[in-house]
């Protein structure tokens, strides 16, 4: 229970800029309040039902298995989108010292993995 409430406000947390992203990006193509918020709430209403879709899916098979190689699943195409798309852009847009920040960032991570046991 305690570690699905800890997920639950990571979650929530996590949401909260994600929604500003989007919202921002819409707002500033579009120039409408209306519609950056539509976008932003359709995102968050899709997140909700993938989770709902993905829970009727996996519920029945659900084992540590499976949970493993879900959560690699979702660990692969992150780190393939970092690497493809995030990091990429960043070189073009920013000086050399944007690895600097990648390697950073990559230490954090690994820390606080390591930390968390």
């Amino acid at each position: 229970m305690n570690l699905g409430l800890v997920i639950a406000v990571a979650i929530a947390i996590h949401n909260i800029p994600e929604g500003l992203a989007i919202s921002a990006s819409i707002y500033g193509a579009q120039g409408s309040h209306r519609e950056a918020f539509f976008w932003s709430f359709l995102s968050g209403v899709c997140e909700i039902a993938g989770a709902g879709l993905g829970a009727l899916i996996l519920l029945p098979i659900l084992t540590e298995r499976v949970m493993g190689f879900c959560l690699a699943a979702v660990a692969g195409t992150m780190v393939l989108i970092s690497i493809d798309e995030i990091i990429s852009t960043a070189n073009t847009l920013t000086s050399e010292h944007m690895i600097v920040g990648v390697i950073s960032g990559m230490i954090v991570v690994m820390l606080s993995l390591w930390a968390l046991g």
